[in-house]
């Protein structure tokens, strides 16, 4: 009896009093006992899942043509320095490549050790004794002649994906940092909502009538300030961090951007 309980503390990191009774109510059946106390951690993780997560960690995987990325909370950032916690990170990253979704309830019902990933997370939030959530997944699968590359910010609260079709590996990962830094929203122009660039240019216009602007110069300004917030906005326009004198299109050359991802915890 007593090999077991320490068996199964080390194999769960669970205490002695509910080895004991998990063992107890499955019969001394050592694989039933792990199974009731991941049920219990679940239900643990369950009286803390009203607590915010606002803390966590990021992390990526880029394997071949493939890449996968995901976000972890948790309560404090005492637990997002947890070896425990940073190792779980990195195997739900190596499992998002697996899974190839970018969809979290996808992501949330794969297999992971004979479990699904949400139940893995839920029993984790037990064990360390904090709420987890597992709060986004992106995976990436490049195409000929397209570079991947990866980039976690040394606080490993921000991580990006990339996905840069020609050039070379160092401008995919030059890219990646970019986007770190620069908090981009938008690929090209095409993807800014048309009525919402019709709603700016109404209130900066009205902003400079208001203020006295000649109306003959009205236009010339808004056009300077909606062209402004292209260049904020859209990645390919925004000055290249490493190199303000060039924009990111000019640095890249003929290579171009087909896809990003960026997670921040907290945004």
């Amino acid at each position: 009896m007593m090999e077991s309980i320490k068996k199964l503390r080390e194999l769960t990191g669970a205490g002695m009093m509910d080895v004991k009774k998990a063992l107890s109510d499955a019969g001394n059946d050592e694989d039933k006992a792990i199974a009731l106390l991941r049920e219990r951690g679940i239900v643990k993780a369950a009286k803390k899942s009203d607590r915010e997560a606002r803390e966590g960690l990021v992390r990526f995987v880029v394997s071949g043509n493939k890449a996968a990325m995901v976000e972890v909370n948790s309560e404090t950032d005492f637990v997002a320095r947890n070896s425990d916690f940073q190792a779980l990170v990195e195997k739900l990253a190596q499992t998002a490549l697996q899974a190839g979704t970018s969809d979290i309830e996808e992501f949330k019902n794969f297999s992971l050790d004979g479990d699904t990933v949400g139940t893995t997370v839920a029993a984790a939030a037990g064990k360390i004794g904090e709420n987890l959530v597992l709060n986004r997944v992106a995976f990436i699968e490049a195409g000929e002649g397209e570079q991947l590359a990866g980039y976690v910010h040394s606080n490993g609260k921000i991580g990006v994906l990339v996905d840069v079709a020609g050039g070379t590996e160092a401008h995919a990962k030059d890219v990646a940092l970019h986007v770190a830094a620069e908090r981009p929203q938008y690929l090209s122009r095409n993807e800014v909502n048309g009525e919402d660039i019709e709603k700016e240019r109404e209130i900066l216009t009205n902003k400079a009538l208001n203020e006295g602007k000649p109306q003959q110069i009205v236009e010339k300004i808004v056009s300077g300030q909606i062209g402004k917030f292209y260049q904020d906005k859209v990645l390919p326009e925004q000055n290249f961090v490493k190199d303000n004198s060039m924009t990111v299109a000019q640095y890249l050359g003929d290579a171009s951007i087909k896809r990003f991802v960026r997670f921040e915890i907290g945004s």
